[in-house]
C-alpha cells in the first residue's frame, strides 16, 4: 500500500506541528510545505530533506498524486483554500474556525459531500484525552444532570489582527462545549471591549442558555496577567475540574454538590436550611495521554481511507462557526439573542 501523501498549507505557528505529526505517521508522507514567506521556507528546508518547500500553491493542487492537504493559514484564506483543495479531489484537513461565514462552511460541506472527500475541522481539543475521559463520565452519566459548563481561557496576548478573542480562543471553547453537552443553545449574550486601534475585542463573556437551566459560560482574554486554562463542568451527583496548565492530574472528580430537601409544609420550616452540602471524596483519574494533535491526525487518516465522517467533521466546525457568528451579533447590540433552528443548531 503506497503512503498517504499530505500537503500542508501554511508554515507558521501551527504548521511545523502539523508536519511533525504528519510525517511520524508511518502510513502518510509530508511531500509539500506551502507559504508564500520563501525566507522562512529556505531557513526550515534542510529540517525536513525529503519534503518539497514552496510559495507555489497550484504545484500542491496539480499533483494528482498528493491526496490530502492540511491548512494552517489564517480564517479569512480557509474558504478559498478549502474550496480548491477540494475541487482538486484532495481530502481537507483544516485549522479552527473552519470559515469566516456559515455559508462558506455549508458550501465546503456541500462539495466535500458531493466528492466523497473528507472535511475534518482540527478542533484538536476533542482529541485530547483528559476531555476525551470526561466525554465518557457524562455519557455514563457518571456527573448526573449537567447544570452548568464554566471555562476560563486567558493569557497576555497573542493579539489576532483579523479576528476577535472569541474567534481565537473562544472557539476552542465552543467547540469543548458543543462535544461535552451535545445540545444547541437557546440563548446567546456577549459582552466584551477592546483595548487597542484594531477595535477587535480583546476581552469577552460569552453566555449561554441551554434546555433545563443549562449554563454555559466562556471567558477569554489576551489581557491576562497569567495563563488559565480551565474548564469547570457541575453536575447532580459529581463536579469536574479540568485544568490544561497542571502537569499531572489534569482531571479532578469531586463528590461535591447540593441536595434539596422536600417543600415545607409548616410555617416554621419556611425559615429552616433547605439545602444540605454534600463533600465526598477527590479523585484524579488515569487518562490517556498522546499528543491531542496526533490523535487527531490519526483519525484524518483513518477516516480518509475508510471513508468515515470524522467526529469533527465539517457540521462540527459549522455549529461551533455558528456560535460565534450569533456570538458577534450579541457584541455589537448588547442584547440577548434567541437561537433557533432557523439559525443552524440543530
Amino acid at each position: 500500500m503506497r503512503q498517504f501523501r499530505v500537503g500542508v498549507i501554511g508554515y507558521g505557528y501551527w504548521g511545523p506541528n502539523l508536519v511533525r505529526n504528519f510525517n511520524d505517521d508511518p502510513r502518510a508522507e509530508v511531500a509539500y510545505v506551502c507559504d508564500p514567506q520563501v525566507a522562512m521556507l529556505e531557513k526550515h528546508r534542510t529540517r525536513y530533506r525529503t519534503v518539497k518547500f514552496t510559495d507555489n500553491l497550484d504545484e500542491l493542487l496539480l499533483d494528482k498524486e498528493l491526496d490530502a492537504v492540511a491548512i494552517a493559514t489564517p480564517v479569512d484564506t480557509h474558504y478559498p483554500l478549502a474550496k480548491a483543495a477540494l475541487l482538486a479531489g484532495k481530502h481537507v484537513f483544516i485549522e479552527k474556525p473552519l470559515c469566516r461565514t456559515s455559508a462558506q462552511c455549508e458550501d465546503l460541506i456541500r462539495i466535500a459531500g458531493e466528492n466523497n472527500l473528507t472535511l475534518m475541522v482540527d478542533h484538536t481539543f476533542i482529541y485530547h484525552g483528559p476531555l476525551r475521559l470526561i466525554k465518557k463520565l457524562i455519557e455514563q452519566a457518571d456527573l448526573g444532570d449537567i447544570l452548568f459548563f464554566n471555562s476560563v481561557r486567558v493569557n497576555l496576548g497573542n493579539f489576532q489582527r483579523d479576528v476577535n478573542v472569541l474567534w481565537d480562543l473562544g472557539a476552542h471553547d465552543l467547540a469543548i462545549m458543543d462535544y461535552l453537552l451535545g445540545q444547541s443553545p437557546l440563548e446567546v449574550f456577549a459582552i466584551g471591549s477592546s483595548h487597542t486601534d484594531s477595535r477587535l475585542a480583546d476581552i469577552a463573556y460569552l453566555t449561554m442558555k441551554f434546555e433545563h437551566d443549562l449554563i454555559g459560560h466562556i471567558n477569554v482574554s489576551w489581557l491576562s496577567p497569567v495563563k488559565v486554562r480551565q474548564i469547570v463542568i457541575g453536575g447532580t451527583k459529581r463536579m469536574v475540574v479540568f485544568d490544561d496548565n497542571s502537569q499531572v492530574e489534569k482531571v479532578r472528580i469531586y463528590d461535591k454538590g447540593i441536595e434539596t430537601m422536600n417543600q415545607p409544609t409548616t410555617a416554621p420550616q419556611i425559615y429552616s436550611s433547605r439545602i444540605q452540602y454534600r463533600h465526598g471524596d477527590m479523585i484524579a483519574p488515569v487518562y490517556d495521554v498522546t499528543e491531542a494533535l496526533r490523535t487527531a491526525v490519526r483519525h484524518f487518516i483513518d477516516c480518509a481511507l475508510s471513508g468515515d465522517l470524522p467526529l469533527t467533521d465539517g457540521h462540527s466546525g459549522l455549529r461551533v462557526v455558528k456560535m460565534l457568528e450569533q456570538a458577534d451579533q450579541s457584541l455589537a447590540s448588547g442584547k440577548v439573542l434567541p437561537v433557533g433552528a432557523e439559525s443552524g443548531y440543530v
